[in-house]
């Protein structure tokens, strides 16, 4: 008796189901979703290569040093890098004076051994870069962990900092009233399409970098995407190194016990 309850609650449930799907299915065919402006005029982010793309790849320490430097020069105002202290940046190539002269420049507030008071110092490469405190609306994100923190990662970054433009001519032929708000900037690679930020690199030769590299736009918002993938993974190379070193040892291993395994039962497998 319990055995023909269970089976009819379970067909009841299934019928159920299926008729729900088939509810949605047929409301979905003949009343189809309207379009919105974001479904219809947002992008993905478009396809970028690096250096440490794969699992054999490996960061470009110029590219990085160049990264550093639009952060420093572009970003830095408004976004922090919390996560990171100066000393980090001898992995980029610079030297130990450079580091210091890099950590100097800063000024960072800091308890006063001797008397307990926080008073304002040069910077130490013990140091992590200061918080920024930004006047504006809104709170910029941290940029230590960002290409970890947005579907996409670097692809993101690199489009979101080349995707500034005016709003499509269709977009406002199609959504009169999808104007972008006032204080907000268009950009077709964030996904409500309206930001508050307003693009952070504008034109060729914004920053000048001392390798003679040409400072396009692209190149910059490559380069700073390139180093905010540094700062996510500092240990992008030596991690993939040990892992392919276990992967060997492990085949290795396998090989081994195998040929072990054939050895002493070769002559058994006949009893």
């Amino acid at each position: 008796m319990i055995r023909i309850f269970s089976i009819l609650v379970g067909a009841f449930f299934s019928l159920a189901l299926l008729l729900a799907f088939g509810t949605g299915a047929y409301s979905f065919v003949t009343e189809p979703p309207a379009k919105t402006v974001e479904a219809t005029f947002y992008e993905h982010p478009e396809k970028l290569s690096l250096a440490s793309d794969g699992i054999f790849g490996k960061y470009d320490k110029q590219q990085l040093q160049r990264g550093f430097q639009v952060y420093k020069e572009v970003c830095a105002a408004c976004h922090s890098l919390k996560h990171v202290a100066f000393r980090d940046l001898s992995a980029l190539g610079y030297s130990e004076a450079e580091v210091k002269a890099i950590a100097a420049s800063y000024t960072i507030n800091a308890q006063d051994p001797l008397t307990g008071e926080f008073k304002d110092r040069p910077g130490m490469p013990s140091d992590k870069f200061p918080h920024v405190t930004y006047a504006g609306k809104g709170v910029p994100p941290d940029l230590s962990l960002i290409t970890k923190a947005r579907h996409g990662g670097a692809a993101y970054i690199h489009s979101l900092l080349t995707g500034y433009s005016e709003q499509p001519a269709e977009l406002i032929k199609a959504f009169p009233d999808a104007k972008t708000p006032d204080g907000l900037y268009y950009n077709r690679f964030f996904p409500n399409l309206n930001l508050s930020m307003p693009a952070p690199i504008t034109s060729e030769g914004q920053v000048t970098y001392s390798d003679g590299t040409k400072a396009t736009v692209d190149q910059m918002s490559k380069d700073v995407s390139a180093f905010l993938v540094w700062t996510a993974e500092p240990e992008l190379e030596k991690r993939r190194q040990t892992g392919l070193w276990w992967m060997g040892f492990l085949l290795f291993t396998t090989v081994l016990a195998y040929m072990a395994y054939r050895n002493v039962w070769a002559d058994k497998k006949g009893h």
